[in-house]
């Protein structure tokens, strides 16, 4: 029980059932601070559901979430949120015609009491500005910050949404598949963009790609069929037998290559 300082998010025995059919059985979890940790798996492993458990988008059959701690297991997601658990989702989450410099604005608005008042005066969010801008610098976006988000290219976009999550002071942020249909490009820089933003922060991300997995992930977590397979680093994980039996025929490759 020495090391329970070190982690900030805990789960035992998480279970959600839909109509019989098991997504996720019994998943003991636990993030320490201040790591990127990853949550692999074939698909239908149980890693979205997963997520939407942690962020209580969906309730638990069963089992205990715990932050810091403290049990949040029946909380709602805006309670959930203003714990400072925030949650970049998988498909880009950013308003089209605003400007990149906008987007993250309103993501500060959330500490400064003025949420969601699109009404106020310029001259009051006009102080949001430096903060802002100081995050877009944080995400290789300075120089985009009065370009209509519409405009940008796809990547940049998902630099973008982690930069409007990073405005909400996220204690423990949940990334799910920042680099999905990404090329290589973009998914070099976004790799790189989280392993920055991580310092200070704890990560918690859904990711395909193992060659991101592999390059930044302290810690990973590879479901298959709602359970957990194996957990460890990826020089582990990658050489687990029953690990290698899940990916075969798909992606075993992936977890053979990634390493190399």
């Amino acid at each position: 029980m020495a090391d329970m300082d070190d982690t900030i998010l805990e789960t035992k025995g998480l279970t959600k059932e839909f109509r019989g059919f098991v997504a996720v059985n019994g998943v003991d979890l636990r993030i320490k601070r201040g790591e990127i940790h990853a949550l692999i798996g074939p698909n239908g492993a149980g890693k979205t559901t997963c997520f939407n458990l942690l962020t209580k988008f969906l309730a638990p059959t069963s089992g205990t979430i715990k932050f810091n701690g403290i049990d949040i297991t029946g909380e709602k997601p805006a309670q959930i949120a203003r714990r400072g658990i925030i949650r970049s989702f998988q498909i880009s989450a950013v308003f089209p015609h605003l400007t990149v410099l906008e987007n993250v604005r309103i993501g500060l608005q959330r500490q400064t009491g003025l949420s969601y008042h699109f009404w106020q005066s310029e001259k009051r969010l006009a102080a949001l500005n430096e903060p802002a801008r100081a995050l877009l610098d944080e995400v290789d976006l300075g120089g985009f910050a009065d370009e209509l988000t519409v405009n940008l290219p796809y990547g940049r976009k998902r630099a973008l949404e982690i930069a409007t999550t990073l405005a909400m002071e996220p204690e423990l942020m949940l990334l799910d598949e920042p680099t999905q249909g990404m090329g290589h490009e973009d998914v070099d820089r976004v790799t790189r963009l989280i392993k920055r933003v991580s310092a200070g922060r704890t990560i918690l991300m859904v990711e395909h790609n193992m060659n991101v997995v592999s390059s930044i992930a302290d810690t990973i977590t590879v479901l298959a069929r709602g359970s957990v397979l194996a957990e460890g680093p990826y020089s582990e994980v990658s050489r687990h037998p029953a690990v290698m039996q899940a990916y075969m025929g798909t992606t075993e490759g992936e977890l053979q290559g990634a390493h190399a």
